[in-house]
């Protein structure tokens, strides 16, 4: 009874409910092998990995009762009871938090670079799939940098080249102007203030992705260097605009070396910032290398995105800020909260995911207790009707023998879930079971001419050996299903193995106490109501 309401008072609930009775999210996730590079031993140490991971990211998210468990090898089952935010937590599941730190290009790409990545695409693609992509643009006739630095005017002016070149010949086009293409340069502009950038706008940003993540472009950029995208989205001119950075392609330092990471508002421009600490060995590596570089932009990359590229205008010790620009506080501290737990060693995919909303639950919980109801007045009207007192001082052990489970289940920290509702319904018809059991056995004894108190201690003593049995075969059975299933099997096998050992309690020891208390006052002689 205390345990009941200790979890009342803590949880509102006597006891702990699961998924599909308060709502919440059930995901399957596997590694994210859509290359088949991995092996199965690799794919397997990256799940496990993962298991840690995500345990720790889920405890500090603030989910009670989280279940994290591996599903064979290669496979992770995630269940988020109560969860009120799906997408949040979807994000704080896949994201990898992977950390680095790289320092900017500041002379960027040259022009004879980018002519070599255009022609990469030209080769790879062909003119008549730049063509239908509408990127079959040919470069101007002076220098490269009247298009990068170009604004609409230059852009529009591409854009009548690339009619021209449209209406032309076929074999025109493929045999001279082919060379002259510029379908990934022509999406470029140079980024102003913050050297070493370029700017792309936003309706060409997925063509440029697609342009980058080709062998043949990732090949003709120059071996230290690497594009990458930043994370904001920027605004000049009435036009939105994403930055592309151009970075040393060797980070000289990783996320592995953090301590501690924290949120809070700049209180200089009210932004968010997260707030990063170095252990003792990432702060002198961090130090020594800030010292070396004064004057460079050092940019931060999480997951391949640039946070935020400051100026280093001195040497820097074991902490660092990542700057949010335009994030609300909440996805600050979500970021804070996974560069904590660690970083994601494989990328993880969501192969399953169902989600049960709070009035499905209660829907559940209603039904089950309309179906617990039934079977417990169709018991007592049955016990009661067949073997009378008997069978009214069995329906009080009953009683108790709820009292036990439940009080078992919240002493235990176990999560009551829909099957796990049919376990308890199971188990109270063998609870009932071990009492027919004894009354028959009394029956038999009372038959046989023996005396009311002994043919009630006969009775109990040769009906143990069968209630035993029948009880530690179905134990066994429900710890199988608890070790081996997962989910719904396992809550179902939980409630059950809970339901047996009360149900054995209280056909035994309940049940006999309630009887002896009946008999006494009577003589040996007196008939019982059996």
């Amino acid at each position: 009874m205390w345990q009941l309401y200790s979890t009342h008072r803590d949880t509102g609930s006597p006891i702990k409910l699961g998924l599909d009775l308060q709502g919440g999210m059930h995901l399957v996730l596997e590694v994210d092998d859509s290359l088949g590079t991995l092996t199965p031993e690799a794919r397997a140490a990256g799940i496990d990995q993962a298991e840690q991971v995500l345990r720790t990211r889920i405890d500090e998210f603030g989910v009670e009762e989280p279940l994290i468990q591996k599903s064979g090898a290669e496979r992770l089952i995630v269940e988020l009871a109560g969860i009120s935010d799906p997408e949040r937590a979807r994000d704080i599941i896949q994201q990898a938090a992977f950390l680095e730190f790289k320092l900017v290009e500041v002379a960027a790409l040259s022009e004879q670079q980018l002519a070599r990545v255009d022609r990469a695409i030209v080769t790879s693609i062909g003119v008549d799939s730049l063509r239908a992509l509408g990127r079959d643009v040919a470069g101007p006739t002076g220098d490269l940098a009247e298009v990068l630095f170009g604004g609409a005017e230059a852009g529009d002016s591409l854009a009548s080249d690339s009619t021209a070149v449209a209406d032309s010949a076929e074999t025109a086009v493929q045999a001279e102007e082919a060379p002259n293409l510029r379908p990934f340069s022509s999406l470029l502009r140079i980024g102003g203030d913050a050297p070493g950038t370029y700017l792309v706008a936003e309706e060409d940003v997925e063509t440029a992705r697609m342009f980058l993540s080709m062998d043949a472009v990732q090949n003709a950029l120059p071996r230290n260097l690497s594009l990458q995208w930043g994370n904001d989205r920027e605004s000049q001119a009435a036009r939105n605009y994403r930055r592309l950075f151009t970075l040393v392609d060797e980070a000289f330092m990783t996320g592995e070396y953090l301590e501690d990471a924290q949120a809070q508002r700049d209180p200089q421009f009210n932004q968010a910032i997260v707030n990063f600490q170095f252990n003792r060995a990432g702060g002198r590596l961090f130090s020594r290398f800030t010292g070396a570089n004064v004057g460079e932009y050092l940019a931060i990359v999480l997951d391949g995105e640039v946070m935020s590229a400051p100026v280093i205008r001195d040497r820097i010790g074991a902490s660092g800020q990542i700057e949010m620009t335009g994030a609300p506080i909440e996805e600050a501290r979500d970021l804070a909260l996974v560069l904590r737990a660690g970083a994601l060693t494989t990328p993880l995919r969501i192969m399953e995911e169902r989600t049960v909303g709070p009035s499905l639950g209660q829907d559940s919980i209603e039904q089950g207790e309309v179906a617990g109801i039934i079977g417990l007045v169709l018991v007592l009207v049955i016990m009661i009707g067949y073997y009378r007192m008997a069978g009214f001082l069995s329906i009080i052990a009953l009683s108790v023998y709820l009292l036990l489970v439940m009080g078992g289940m919240a002493g235990m920290g176990a999560t009551l879930t829909l099957p796990g509702i049919a376990g308890l319904i199971l188990s109270v018809g063998m609870a009932v079971d071990a009492n027919v059991l004894i009354f028959e056995r009394i029956r038999e004894e009372l038959a046989a001419g023996r005396a009311t108190r002994t043919a009630v201690d006969e009775g109990f003593g040769h009906a143990l050996s069968a209630i035993v049995d029948a009880n530690v075969t179905t134990l066994i059975t429900a710890l199988i299903l608890f070790q081996f299933g997962t989910g719904p099997v396992r809550g179902f096998a939980v409630t059950l193995s809970i339901g047996i050992i009360a149900s054995f309690f209280s056909a035994i020891y309940v049940t006999r106490t309630f009887f002896l208390l009946y008999l006494q006052g009577r003589k040996a002689s007196d008939p019982i109501s059996i």
